[in-house]
């Protein structure tokens, strides 16, 4: 049966193993994007936490990349085919920091794919789960939810909120700004072509959109940043949900409340709304990592 005629939901199931070294350059790269000045990174340090995100990257030749930029469907990921594709939320449970400079392991199964139909038409959401080990030692598990849609009408710019409520006394917040160089520079390190990131006359022209389109794990990987900078407790979980996209040149306003070992997190628009929630769970101050190990090597 060809891959044009399988079910969606024959997916399911669906398996790949990538190996990669993890190496410096990358966390490097990560340090100069995240203005992290004094955070001097080497071989045998402990990678922070979301960012193996930049490892175990898609680099298919470009005969096999769709014209929206990202890879033909049909492979690993079941060949969806509906024009706009996000990365809607992510589970991650840290066992183990992955080590820099040393060999590790991901693999990959397709948990789920399930069809809908919604307000804006056709959906398919696709779970996927993903465990990265390092010498046997089961370090990462991640669950992420991928939602692919129809073409709608034209996204509206949120309109800036000058009269938006304060941020709460005693939580953390930071204002980040993405612009057209720090999208491409995020799109470089995840090795990610999908042009709405840095190509304004295709997001705008062809998907709809009024802007460059933010990655939602950049602004997660922002909030992960704001726990990291604010504690200095060891992350053990971390969750987010994308709510509605994000866009380059606007102001987006990152705030977090600490209550015990629970960090809860929000990204909020220049309109004052929530774009993403997120949770993090930080580790008690005396916590040991536990030995998880698996069968890999």
């Amino acid at each position: 049966m060809s891959v044009r005629t399988k079910p969606l939901s024959k997916w399911a199931g669906s398996t790949e193993t990538r190996e990669d070294i993890i190496g410096l350059a990358p966390a490097r790269g990560a340090i100069a994007l995240l203005d992290r000045e004094a955070s001097p990174l080497e071989n045998g340090d402990p990678l922070p936490p979301l960012w193996h995100w930049f490892y175990f990257l898609p680099q298919v030749p470009g005969r096999l990349i769709s014209r929206d930029g990202h890879p033909e469907r049909g492979d690993f990921l079941p060949p969806v085919d509906l024009p706009r594709r996000m990365f809607a939320g992510s589970r991650m449970d840290y066992f183990s920091p992955l080590t820099i400079g040393q060999p590790a392991i991901r693999v990959g199964e397709v948990i789920s794919v399930k069809e809908k139909t919604g307000k804006s038409g056709k959906l398919v959401f696709v779970t996927v789960e993903y465990r990265i080990s390092q010498q046997g030692r089961l370090c990462i598990r991640e669950e992420q939810d991928i939602v692919y849609k129809e073409a709608a009408g034209r996204i509206p710019l949120p309109l800036p909120d000058k009269s938006r409520a304060p941020v709460p006394e005693g939580a953390w917040s930071h204002v980040m700004v993405p612009d057209e160089v720090v999208l491409f520079r995020f799109s470089a390190l995840t090795f990610n072509a999908h042009r709405i990131h840095y190509d304004r006359a295709y997001a705008t022209n062809e998907e709809g959109y009024p802007g460059l389109v933010v990655h939602g794990p950049l602004t997660a990987l922002m909030l992960a940043e704001l726990t990291a900078t604010n504690s200095s407790r060891r992350l053990t979980h971390f969750a987010f949900q994308g709510l509605a996209p994000l866009f380059d040149s606007y102001p987006i306003r990152l705030v977090g409340n600490a209550d015990g070992d629970n960090v809860s997190l929000e990204a909020q628009g220049p309109d004052g709304k929530i774009a993403m929630k997120a949770i993090a769970r930080l580790d008690s101050p005396e916590a040991v990592i536990p030995n998880t190990t698996t069968g890999d090597n």
